[in-house]
């Protein structure tokens, strides 16, 4: 039997059917495993997606995908494991039909508590996850093919790709800028 999900919230699918599409063009940054493929899809059950379609985490800028990523790899803990190795990618982004949500007071009028935005801990995360990923599977479900949001982790907005709506050719891997070495960065932020 096929589950089913939840109806959508009509006041939700009005304000986003409100909200102008916007591109975008430019440089997304990602951290993945070292040996995975940096443009490949999931549907992982993040905070901007609820694993009924497939996204790419990027940021607007190499410090913000670290940042993510070190929240992720750390899970809490007070040392980062050692033995798994993480690379920093640019790829470049072409979107038509993005929806914008920053600052995070375009999310708090689409229902979202700011207030502990990026304060949560890695163990109470899923606090807000529910809202964020119903935002997200709204934007989807109207045919957007990506967002723009804050970031939770730093001060530079994470892009959301929607594969499926944007398709393979709205984004391709430009550069591997190799291993990241996390007590380096810690002490000196990249600068792109």
């Amino acid at each position: 039997m096929a589950t089913s999900r939840p109806p959508r919230d009509n006041r939700l699918l009005d304000a986003i059917e409100a909200l102008p599409s916007a591109s975008f063009s430019g440089t997304g940054w990602r951290v993945t495993r070292a040996g995975r493929d940096p443009i490949q899809c999931s549907a992982v059950g993040g905070r901007w997606d609820d694993r009924s379609f497939e996204v790419l985490y990027t940021s607007t800028k190499a410090d913000g995908a670290i940042a993510e990523m070190y929240f992720h790899v750390g899970r809490g803990q007070p040392v980062i494991p050692s033995q798994v190795r993480y690379h920093l990618h640019e790829l470049t982004i072409a979107l038509a039909s993005c929806l914008k949500l920053v600052p995070l007071d375009a999310l708090q009028a689409l229902g979202l508590r700011t207030t502990s935005f990026g304060q949560l801990s890695y163990f109470e995360r899923e606090q807000e996850y529910p809202t964020t990923q119903e935002i997200a599977e709204v934007a989807y479900f109207l045919g957007r093919d990506g967002i723009i949001v804050p970031s939770a982790r730093s001060a530079h907005d994470n892009l959301i790709v929607f594969c499926e709506p944007a398709g393979v050719e709205a984004f391709e891997v430009v550069r591997d800028h190799g291993e990241i070495v996390w007590e380096d960065w810690r002490k000196t932020p990249l600068g792109y």
